[in-house]
């Protein structure tokens, strides 16, 4: 796993090698479809922890005093909208 710093468009970038890639398709994949996040095997809970730590890297916004504003309207992006 490998990440880069967040491009001018406001974009993170984060590679997966394509085993990472793999373990993480099928955990997400059972989510989609049970609706319950549950880690299956200690792969699934490796990749988690890369890719935290991976974020941890390059995002600034967690050390800010801001933090649970920023959150609170990252969140209210990202939502699923109602019709």
């Amino acid at each position: 796993m490998n990440s880069n710093v967040p491009t001018p468009d406001g974009k993170v970038v984060i590679e997966l090698s394509a085993a990472h890639a793999l373990v993480l398709f099928e955990f997400l994949s059972r989510f989609s479809n049970d609706d319950k996040l549950e880690i299956q095997d200690q792969a699934e809970a490796r990749v988690l922890w890369d890719m935290c730590c991976d974020l941890e890297k390059v995002l600034v916004e967690p050390l800010r005093p801001d933090y649970a504003d920023l959150l609170q309207r990252a969140r209210g992006t990202v939502f699923d909208q109602e019709d």
